[in-house]
């Protein structure tokens, strides 16, 4: 029953956002229900944890590791970029109508990422892929501006081509399940049909969904929608796109893995994985949007997924999952980060931005704290997901994908470090006067995020260890 909550709240927070009432309403509406949703969440996550599936609907909704992990992640940054949004949005100064038209979309928004982990029929997974896809537009639309305009065309017009692909892809594979038999269309019927459908089918449905779902995920040379899109919306709608609009995405691709040989599907991701993180390390170098920064560390991040996933054992898998989640809440937190900057300074501009420490202390620690992260500065969360990621692959006796990868990863550090630093750092040109004090929702959000930054770089809950592996065994077999 809980799960059917999950889904139920934020429409009917959305609808109330959508009424003619002030925009408080709104606001207070989204905050309580996505905390609610989050409770619930996390409930469902200790349950599965705990070694229990959460089945509300038979065959329709339920939750397994994998899927209980995302589910949470969804819940986490969503209940962080609603409370952020309390008081980034009103600092902002948007009208009334524009207010109700935000909180409204982002339910919606909210909702279609939550259904993707919490059904299992893939049908329906690509469906509430491509709501998130319809309701994410409006958001990156919002500002009404002509490059915002221009990024939202560029994002739909890509996103539904992978659709259009990725569709074809499921008709194959329930073509595929239909030869070997059929029976109930969802995740856990495929993988156990698996060894009995053609492999030519298998393949096939596989690259098409990888290709179709590659460009929704910002996969080299797929990407080139993300950063467009990563910097014209609002920061509190970047942090979900990032955060976990391409994990979601990405989700879908680590459910068909079961169903191949990972020597079939091996050398395709880890070549995908390794071109996208030496691609977003060299373009990092050039960036002069601190939105376009973090949003070409996406890029990274989903390339590093990739390549783990690609080792083909369940040390790689375990890798990924870790790295998705050091991913989700790192990057939302840089995001929130980048939100309190343009609060300060009032602009994207990297060389525009100097001596936020000094000028904005809050935001420029913020700053700091996730430039260091997303980077993979020991003993942050990302770099123990990618030190994992080197042992198990220098274990399979990967040497040379080893070597490019921290060479990429190496890259990727030192440029968003030399831009970071010079924001945090530098000396400002005119000697500004400090800026205004950030918004309490705003600085709380800062405050919850980055102590979890912080603390899973240096303890790892029992139960949050066991819905890792959990999650990795669900991708690739069972633990050693």
């Amino acid at each position: 029953m809980s799960l059917i909550i999950i889904l139920i709240l934020p429409l009917l927070a959305g609808a109330l956002s959508g009424a003619p009432l002030t925009r408080k309403v709104a606001a207070s509406a989204t905050v309580i229900s996505s905390v609610v949703v989050f409770a619930l969440a996390l409930h469902a996550a200790l349950v599965v944890a705990d070694g229990k599936l959460m089945v509300a609907i038979p065959n329709w909704v339920a939750l397994d590791g994998l899927s209980a992990l995302i589910l949470l992640l969804v819940a986490l940054v969503g209940m962080a970029a609603a409370l952020f949004s309390w008081g980034y949005m009103s600092q902002r100064a948007y009208s009334q109508q524009q207010m109700r038209f935000y909180y409204a979309s982002y339910n919606l928004f909210f909702f279609s990422l939550m259904a993707i982990p919490i059904l299992v029929e893939p049908n329906l997974v690509w469906i509430a892929v491509e709501l998130s896809a319809l309701f994410s537009v409006l958001l990156v639309s919002f500002e009404n501006t002509h490059e915002a305009l221009e990024a939202a065309w560029k994002y739909i017009v890509l996103m539904f081509m992978g659709a259009a692909i990725a569709l074809f892809g499921f008709f194959v594979l329930f073509w595929a399940m239909q030869t070997a038999g059929g029976g109930t269309y969802t995740w856990e019927s495929l993988r156990a049909a698996a060894p009995a459908m053609p492999s030519v089918l298998l393949m096939a449905a596989f690259l098409m969904i990888f290709v179709g779902y590659g460009i929704k995920v910002g996969f080299v040379p797929l990407h080139t929608w993300l950063p467009d899109a990563h910097s014209q919306a609002p920061s509190p709608i970047c942090a979900m796109l990032s955060g976990v609009k391409t994990t979601t995405a990405l989700y879908v691709i680590l459910r068909l893995l079961p169903l191949l040989p990972p020597q079939r599907t091996g050398i395709w991701m880890l070549f995908f994985g390794l071109l996208s993180v030496g691609a977003a390390a060299f373009l990092l170098l050039r960036v002069r949007d601190y939105k376009r920064l973090f949003a070409f560390s996406t890029v990274e991040h989903m390339g590093i997924i990739l390549t783990a996933a690609g080792l083909g054992v369940f040390a790689g898998y375990y890798g990924a999952i870790v790295q998705i989640v050091s991913h989700s809440i790192t990057k939302s937190f840089c995001f929130f980060a980048s939100g309190a900057v343009l609060l300060a300074a009032d602009t994207r501009e990297i060389e525009s931005v100097r001596g936020l420490i000094r000028t904005s202390p809050v935001a420029g620690i913020a700053l700091l704290l996730g430039g260091l992260a997303v980077a993979g500065a020991p003993p942050f969360a990302v770099f123990l997901s990618e030190f994992s990621i080197f042992k198990a692959g220098l274990a399979l006796g990967q040497y040379m994908a080893m070597t490019l990868l921290a060479l990429f990863i190496a890259i990727a550090f030192f440029g968003i470090l030399f831009h970071i630093n010079r924001m945090v750092f530098g000396q400002p040109a005119n000697n500004p006067h400090p800026s205004a004090s950030l918004p309490a929702s705003c600085m709380v959000t800062l405050g919850v995020m980055g102590l979890l930054v912080i603390v899973l770089g240096l303890y790892l809950p029992t139960p949050l260890h066991e819905l890792l592996r959990l999650a990795a065994a669900s991708v690739g077999g069972s633990a050693p």
